[in-house]
């Protein structure tokens, strides 16, 4: 076996490990689940779980923070550059678009819900997420927000106020009823609704003149 296939081969346990540790968490918490379940249910060994991750602690936290790639990968994706000929409605539709469809989904929302759960044992860790996940995604819409106002498309005194209103009109009451599992999966067709009218709302008050 050569070294690349023996690194995919280590990669692909380490998934296994943390997808059947994911699993775990969410259906018996965080005290409720051990290390020798883990490895059960990942068909690996105690000793390959021990290998990639030192203690039950160390891998909800990756667990933990593999969920801001969403946010990362919204924030590098979605918050880019209006083109010149681009209309500023359609491309904040857009935007909203992906925005809630990055965050209103099963499996994040869970994950989501575990976190809070945990935020007393683990405060690091929460302060992490956070950091990694909405403030990065609102640092990142206040800079875009700058730039639309510098361009005359919108009329921004706060940028950091406008990413504030523009992120609680798109996910505000849509997030709060499913972290307390009152929303049901959404269709992709009511996310967008949800995203549109969010929009409409914003640009009702920075629009640019």
């Amino acid at each position: 076996m050569d070294v690349g296939e023996e690194e995919g081969r280590s990669a692909r346990k380490r998934r296994a490990i943390m997808d059947a540790a994911a699993q775990l968490f969410l259906r018996k918490g965080y005290q409720g689940t051990n290390m020798d379940q883990i490895a059960a249910e990942a068909a690996v060994s105690k000793q390959t779980v021990y290998k990639n991750f030192a203690d039950k602690e160390k891998l909800f936290s990756a667990i933990v923070l593999g969920i801001s790639e969403r946010a990362e990968t919204f924030v590098g994706a979605s918050v880019r550059a209006l083109g010149e000929d681009e209309d500023i409605e359609t491309h904040l539709k857009e935007l909203g678009r992906d925005y809630i469809s990055a965050v209103v989904q099963p499996r994040v929302l869970r994950l989501r819900r575990l976190m809070v759960a945990e935020a007393g044992r683990f405060p690091e860790l929460a302060r992490g997420y956070y950091e990694r996940t909405a403030q990065r995604t609102l640092t990142a819409l206040a800079a875009h927000f700058r730039d639309l106002g510098e361009r005359g498309l919108l009329s921004v005194d706060d940028p950091a106020a406008a990413a504030r209103h523009f992120a609680f009109l798109i996910l505000g009451s849509s997030l709060d009823r499913a972290m307390f599992g009152m929303g049901g999966e959404h269709a992709k067709k009511d996310l967008e609704r949800l995203a549109d009218d969010g929009v409409r709302v914003f640009l009702a008050a920075y629009r640019g003149t």
